[in-house]
């Protein structure tokens, strides 16, 4: 039996029936084994439940049902690069309660924009063996650090101002954070702050209000949707060029990775509902149908036996692979390549 234990940052894989995460008795109930593992659960991640109450026998029936699910998640990968699964701070909630606490929001926007990516660039899929086998962004020093949007369903915001950071940097050689909380408390209807939004209209609204983003030193993340301040004063600001884009890529997604290579970082809407067990590796599979969530794509790499994106994500280090996750290229795992944006700095 194959078991993901999570310490740290580290992943170990162990092949050990000794190493049983859970054991059932007869008539179904946890036997001390489980008691155990769910007590040092408690402690690793700092939870607080009260031994004997109803809620920690309740937590400890859903902490078992995700070591079934992670097990049989296990059970599937089919290479060392292989997304693993295992116990992390979700493991507790239910796949209903995960999705509630990362407030997945389905994203349903069909107004594209006509100002398309793929007509600005050229080729077919044989382009791909000229591109460069990997680009990371964060090795040129145009990513800031991993955000938490916390209990706020902002990720929308986050992804988008965390790609006018990159192209920012890009264009002028400085790497500045700017505030995401202006953009969920400001950005038009139907974005609801904290309560979701969609990456595509947030650009177009950047662009067509020349919403210019202060310093986020000068207008804090809070993780609530506040009232919009219009009299921030702050040493610098940024807006979007109008060349903003928001395109499908399904079928076509070596054009995202041109647009990686020769332009900067992309803004994705996903599915993440299959994330809750992610500790690291390859995705490959375990996506639903669903787009309620949203990322930066900094990058990617075709050295290996799997093309991946290297994806931002903005829930804390603590999640995948400090903070990042992989996604294989080329099969919109995820839905990643059905709602891309991508910007420009001024």
């Amino acid at each position: 039996m194959h078991v993901v234990i999570y310490h740290g940052k580290a992943l170990h894989l162990a092949i050990s029936s000794s190493l049983l995460l859970f054991v059932l008795s007869n008539d179904g109930t946890p036997n001390n084994e489980i008691f155990h593992r769910f007590s040092d659960y408690i402690r690793r991640f700092n939870k607080s439940y009260e031994y004997g109450t109803m809620e920690y026998k309740k937590r400890q029936s859903i902490f078992e049902q995700s070591l079934r699910r992670i097990e049989w998640l296990n059970k599937h990968r089919n290479s060392s690069q292989a997304a693993l699964y295992g116990i992390n701070r979700y493991s507790d909630l239910t796949p209903e309660e995960f999705k509630n606490y990362t407030h997945l929001v389905k994203i349903n926007n069909t107004g594209k924009k006509p100002h398309l990516l793929k007509s600005k660039l050229s080729g077919d899929p044989k382009v791909l063996k000229d591109l460069p086998k990997r680009v990371d962004w964060r090795e040129k020093k145009v990513v800031t650090p991993v955000n938490n949007q916390e209990n706020c369903g902002a990720c929308w915001a986050f992804s988008s101002v965390e790609t006018i950071e990159a192209m920012y940097a890009l264009k002028t050689g400085v790497l500045e954070q700017w505030s995401v909380q202006q953009v969920v408390d400001c950005a038009a209807a139907p974005n609801r702050g904290c309560g979701g939004g969609d990456t595509c209209l947030t650009v177009e609204w950047l662009y067509e209000s020349q919403a210019k983003i202060v310093l986020a030193e000068d207008y804090p993340f809070t993780g609530e949707t506040g009232e919009c301040k219009q009299d921030v004063k702050s040493a610098k600001t940024v807006s979007i060029a109008k060349n903003f884009t928001c395109d499908s890529f399904v079928g076509e997604e070596y054009l995202m990775l041109l647009h990686l290579a020769h332009h900067g970082p992309l803004i994705a809407a996903v599915d993440a509902t299959g994330w809750q067990d992610y500790l690291g590796g390859i995705i490959q599979y375990n996506c639903d149908s669903e787009r309620n969530h949203a990322v930066q794509i900094v990058g990617y790499d075709l050295t290996g036996e799997i093309p991946y994106y290297i994806v931002r994500n903005s829930w804390g280090t603590e999640f995948g692979n400090d903070g990042y996750l992989n996604i294989i290229i080329g099969k919109n795992m995820c839905r990643i390549a059905e709602e891309v944006s991508a910007v420009d700095a001024i």
